[in-house]
């Protein structure tokens, strides 16, 4: 066998890995068939896909399990800061001032006020203390 064989191998190879042959002649098919489905009614057409349906039901309920066995750690990080002196003080200074523009939107005149209180401070200051507390723990509970 010579480089140029070598080389003639690679490259099919490659060609074969990059260029979906298989998957375009599948579609090609899957259309022939469902061409010839219509000619024979539409009564077969029903069970065909009712059969089609439960099969992809059980595929469905194999993928939920899959991601309810994985949890963001991120949220997780984040919650657990939350429940630290310092997380539940910002917590609870955010909810305070969530609560205050709650009322106050629900007073007559609210549209009309100069100044209306929003939240984006508390906001920020809770963010950033969960955000520099969790950054340096997050890649070491990553695998």
């Amino acid at each position: 066998m010579g480089v140029l064989d070598l080389v003639g191998d690679y490259w099919e190879q490659l060609k074969e890995t990059v260029v979906p042959v298989v998957a375009a002649a599948e579609d090609d098919d899957n259309e022939q068939h469902a061409e010839e489905g219509e000619e024979k009614g539409e009564e077969k057409e029903e069970t065909e896909d009712d059969d089609e349906d439960e099969d992809d039901d059980e595929d469905d309920d194999d993928e939920d399990e899959d991601e309810e066995a994985v949890t963001d750690q991120l949220e997780d990080l984040r919650e657990h800061f939350k429940t630290t002196d310092e997380g539940k003080e910002l917590v609870h200074h955010y909810e305070e001032c969530a609560e205050r523009v709650k009322i106050q939107q629900q007073q007559p005149g609210y549209e009309d006020l100069d100044h209306k209180e929003d939240c984006v401070e508390e906001f920020f200051h809770l963010q950033h203390y969960l955000d520099s507390a969790t950054a340096p723990r997050l890649f070491d509970k990553l695998k």
